[in-house]
């Protein structure tokens, strides 16, 4: 779904921790995810949790002399709905190419099969608390262990479809801690069109959470909605870098992703309405085509994102 970007200035801190401190990996999990691991050979710093109660993270040390730019991938898919992919997807669209010569550290954590960068009401799958996860642990391994500088002008959350739904999101929830937001594709409305995208949040989490939901079923969980819903927070992106893309449908794509990115369009609508009535300045772009990663859009995102924050000491 997305990426974290902070700006860096150089080698890790002497002394810092190199990863955060976490269960040692059963044997048959060792081999079965050492393919993935492999991808931290250099330019590539994949974050790839199975559960935030244990983050996979934080049994494998990063190099000890880090390239110009590390990037991995935070629950994004490649012209799918978000969720269900790792960080080699996105490495074999070239992410490493779109962030080259960049002062970027670009960290690409799991989010989830359909995590939905949240903690949900419940689990019979034990803890899946992906929001805090990254939130409280994720971010300060990094600022620990690189040299970012640590504040929300250093930072920068970008994600597509689930992991766009999951940038708005953190950037509204957590306001001190991004000066930059990008969302490609990512749903900024919860309630919308008979609540369909929030419903489907509650289908797909399912299968990760055992049959639990994120908001709850047969009944919502509605101060959790309303938290999770980026149009009813349209203030916390004052201030802010928002990046917008969402496609327009057309007869050409499949049945599904137009349907798929119709609702995400008029999500997208919505909350640009929002943003033009409170006077926040934002780029968006709306182009043919479904419910898929426009290439050029989110090789163009780095460059923006990488202007507007603050360089590290």
């Amino acid at each position: 779904m997305g990426r974290l970007a902070h700006r860096r200035g150089g080698q890790p801190r002497d002394g810092a921790r190199r990863a955060v401190a976490g269960d040692q990996l059963a044997r048959d999990d060792e081999r079965r995810h050492a393919r993935r691991r492999t991808l931290a050979a250099p330019g590539l710093l994949p974050v790839l949790p199975r559960r935030p109660a244990a983050p996979r993270a934080a049994r494998r040390q990063p190099a000890a002399d880090p390239p110009p730019h590390r990037v991995g991938r935070r629950g994004a898919g490649s012209g799918r709905g978000g969720g269900g992919d790792d960080a080699t997807t996105f490495d074999r669209l070239g992410v490493r190419d779109w962030a080259a010569g960049l002062p970027l550290i670009v960290v690409m954590p799991d989010g989830g099969f359909a995590g939905w960068y949240s903690d949900p009401v419940g689990s019979h799958t034990g803890p899946h608390d992906w929001e805090s996860f990254h939130v409280g642990q994720l971010i300060p391994w990094v600022d620990a262990t690189f040299r970012t500088h640590a504040g929300a002008d250093g930072r920068a959350v970008s994600g597509f479809s689930m992991g766009g739904f999951g940038a708005l999101k953190y950037a509204d929830r957590h306001p001190g801690l991004f000066s930059s937001v990008s969302s490609h594709s990512g749903p900024a409305d919860r309630r919308r069109d008979h609540r369909i995208v929030g419903h489907w949040a509650d289908v797909s989490s399912a299968t990760e959470l055992g049959g639990a939901t994120v908001y709850g079923v047969p009944l919502w969980d509605e101060r959790r909605v309303s938290a999770d819903n980026p149009v009813e927070h349209v203030a916390s992106y004052r201030g802010k870098r928002v990046f917008l893309v969402v496609g327009t449908n057309g007869d050409a794509v499949p049945w599904f992703s137009a349907v798929q990115e119709q609702h995400v369009r008029n999500g997208h609508r919505g909350f640009r309405s929002l943003l033009n009535a409170a006077g926040i300045p934002h780029v968006a772009y709306e182009e043919p085509g479904g419910h898929v990663l426009r290439h050029p859009r989110v090789r163009q995102d780095p460059a923006g994102i990488t202007a507007h924050l603050r360089p590290a000491a």
